[in-house]
Parts: structure tokens; C-alpha cells; sequence
């Protein structure tokens, strides 16, 4: 591996630390402002939004000013609106600048991977981007456990994440760029992929709604009842470690099953663990126990989605598809602290836990109905890709929607 996809890998890797320690921070720190549960859920939900839109428009601007530059500018936008958020404390303002740091990651993410695409040679690029996403997932947990150790009512947080942001910016700002090998894409109508591959679209919707309902809201409620800061790290920290563990295996049950089985054992597993630990007693064992089946149950369904609708459309429309799927799971990531906030407002944690296991029970019904009318189209040669959690996965594919 070149020491520039290596400085690339490093750089990524403090972005998610950063990433994984904000998504947690913010979470806490808005149940703290005590913004209300819709504006809450309204400011949680910007970032999603902010992606969403990031992924689809950053690659022109990739394409017009370069990577290098790019980069620093999605960089620069980040850190401007991070160390802003704790002078301008409103609901309003924070709504505005969280979009605008989602923008700026999926402009860094996108800017990344399609770099690393251009400089891998496709002899090694599976095993880059495996060290890039195991990169990506170590980050996140680490992140994690830095929640216990800052005070989140200070300033301080913010100024240690657009640090890490700024040194990712130097290390990257350093090496060489070199354009991405251009594709040739074709119009996919939006309209096409839900009727050919319905139950991908369920399930990557659904899959935006889970993550982010889970990441946004369970600190929040963890910290409102006066848990230590520590054991809220822990639990998040064993949910992305969970995702990690699970997607080697699924991944190749998905290769040889029924991709649509695997997804409703897979939903239909969130459902009843969500269910189950709301009924048992919250133990630690059993609390950091489910921790890790939901962090590994939600973090396969995108995988095993995207992997479904490549199945059913033609090989020269992967970028297309890979887009609106992007779009769609953007979606469900929106709506899910939304939704979730006033769940949780006016039933509490077990709201929220039955609204996403009603969400998920839901989804393996779907499954298992497209698998009963319709037969089971053939698996492409496609190697099933590791997706971190949250919405990391937009940054997958270069972008190209409709």
C-alpha cells in the first residue's frame, strides 16, 4: 500500500473518530439544551439531510476544483460550523450548521474513496478498502469511549473535533491528488428500482431509519436517566464493535442464501431483540449483550440490500442504482429522529424501542413476501462490501442518480 493511501486511510480514520465521538456528543448535548422533542429531533436529523444532499451534488464540485482543494474546502466547512456551534447555541442556528457539517463529510468521504479508486490498482483494491473500512470501524467505537472522558456542557468537545478535522485536513493537504478514473454511467428513471427491487428499497429505508433513530436517540435517553457518561460509551461502543463482527458472516450467508431471507431473519432478529430487552431486566450483560446484536443486525441491512438490488438490475447501471439507494437510506435517516423524538416524548425509551422493532418486524414481513411472489434472481459477481454504521454508507459510490 502507497504511503499516499496510506496518509488517506489515516486521515479518514481521525475524521471518523471524530465522527463517531460527534454523533454520540451532539446527542447528549441537545438533550441538554433542552430544545424540545421536535426541534431535537429536527437538529439530529439535519446532519442525514445535510449528507444526503452532500453525496448527491460533491462530486461536481470534486470535479471542478479538484480533490486536494475539495477537500479542504468540505474540511473547512466542517470546522468553521463545528467551532461556531458553541457560540451560537439555538436551535435554529444548530439545525443549520449540523446540515452543513453533513455536507461537508460526505464531501470528505466522497472525496476520499473515489481518490483511493483512482490510486488503488484492481489487484489490491478489495484489501484497501477492507483496511479502510476496518480503519473506519475501529474509529467509530474508539470514538466512542472518548464520551466518557470530556465534559459535554464545555466547549471543549467542539474544539477537539474540528481539531481532528484540521489534521486530517494537513496530513491530506500534503500528498498528491490524482483525478479518479472517469465512468461511464447510464439514466436509471426513479421509478424503475422500486418496482424491480422493492424489497431493497424497503430495507435500505429502513435500514437510514434504524441507524440514526439508534445512534441519534438511545444516548440521549441513556444520559436523561442519569447513567454514567462511561457506561453510555460502553453500550455504543459494543453496538459498533456488534456491526463490525456481523458482517463477515452475513455477508456470506447473503452470498449463499436467498438475500431476501437473510434480510428478514436479519430484521425480524432487531425486532425481537428490541423487544426482549425492554421485557428483561437491565442488567449489564444483558443491556451490552443487545447492544451488540442491534449494532449487528442494523449494520448488515444495507449490505444485504444493496447487494439485492445489484442482483436484479444490468451491470453498466450499478452507479445509478448505488445513488438512488444512497437517496432512499438518506431518507429513512431523516425521518427517524423525527419520528423517534416524538416517540420517545410521549412513550419513553420502550416507545421508541417497539416503534423500531414494529418498523423492523415490518420490513421481514416485506422480505418474506417478495420472497413468496417472486423467485429468486441470481447473484452477481459482486464481493459484498463492509459498510460502517450510521450514514457512512453514502459514501460508497460515486453518485449519480437519476
Amino acid at each position: 500500500m502507497s504511503a499516499q493511501i496510506g496518509v488517506l486511510v489515516f486521515a479518514t480514520s481521525l475524521i471518523q473518530l471524530a465522527n463517531g465521538f460527534f454523533g454520540t456528543f451532539i446527542s447528549l448535548r441537545i438533550a441538554l439544551a433542552d430544545f424540545g422533542a421536535s426541534l431535537s429531533g429536527l437538529v439530529l436529523s439535519s446532519y442525514f439531510a445535510g449528507f444526503t444532499v452532500g453525496a448527491l451534488r460533491c462530486e461536481r464540485i470534486i470535479g471542478r476544483v479538484g480533490h486536494i482543494r475539495a477537500y479542504a474546502a468540505f474540511a473547512g466547512m466542517v470546522v468553521a460550523a463545528t467551532s461556531i456551534m458553541p457560540l451560537w447555541q439555538e436551535p435554529l442556528a444548530w439545525l443549520t450548521l449540523r446540515a452543513i457539517i453533513g455536507f461537508g463529510c460526505s464531501g470528505l468521504f466522497i472525496t476520499t474513496e473515489s481518490w483511493l479508486n483512482a490510486k488503488a490498482e484492481p489487484t489490491q483494491r478489495g484489501r484497501i478498502f477492507s483496511i479502510y473500512m476496518l480503519g473506519t470501524f475501529l474509529a467509530l467505537a474508539l470514538g466512542q469511549l472518548l464520551i466518557g472522558q470530556v465534559d459535554v456542557e464545555t466547549a471543549k468537545p467542539f474544539n477537539g473535533i474540528a481539531a481532528l478535522f484540521a489534521v486530517a485536513l494537513v496530513f491530506v493537504s500534503t500528498t498528491r491528488a490524482e483525478p479518479p478514473r472517469k465512468t461511464v454511467t447510464t439514466a436509471l428513471p426513479f421509478t424503475r428500482l422500486p418496482r424491480t427491487a422493492p424489497v431493497a428499497v424497503a430495507g435500505c429505508m429502513v435500514s437510514g431509519l434504524l441507524s440514526a433513530s439508534f445512534y441519534s436517540l438511545v444516548p440521549a435517553w441513556m444520559q436523561g436517566e442519569g447513567i454514567a457518561r462511561e457506561t453510555i460509551a460502553l453500550f455504543m461502543l459494543i453496538a459498533v464493535l456488534g456491526g463490525l463482527a456481523f458482517q463477515v458472516p452475513v455477508g456470506r450467508l447473503s452470498d449463499r442464501f436467498d438475500r431476501r431471507l437473510v434480510l428478514a431473519i436479519l430484521s425480524l432478529g432487531f425486532a425481537l431483540t428490541a423487544i426482549i430487552v425492554i421485557n428483561l431486566p437491565h442488567t449489564r450483560p444483558v443491556v451490552l449483550t443487545a447492544a451488540a446484536l442491534l449494532g449487528g443486525f442494523m449494520s448488515t441491512l444495507y449490505p444485504v440490500c444493496v447487494a439485492n438490488a445489484h442482483d436484479q438490475m444490468p451491470a453498466d447501471q450499478v452507479v445509478a442504482v448505488s445513488g438512488q439507494l444512497i437517496l432512499i437510506s438518506g431518507v429513512g435517516s431523516v425521518i427517524g429522529p423525527l419520528v423517534g423524538t416524538i416517540v420517545m416524548a410521549h412513550f419513553s425509551i420502550d416507545g421508541l424501542f417497539y416503534f423500531m422493532g414494529a418498523v423492523a418486524l415490518l420490513l421481514s414481513g416485506t422480505a418474506m413476501a417478495g420472497r413468496a411472489l417472486v423467485t429468486e434472481p441470481a447473484h452477481q459477481e459482486r464481493t459484498f462490501e463492509i459498510l460502517s454504521p450510521q450514514a457512512a454508507p453514502l459514501a460508497h459510490d460515486q453518485i449519480d442518480p437519476l
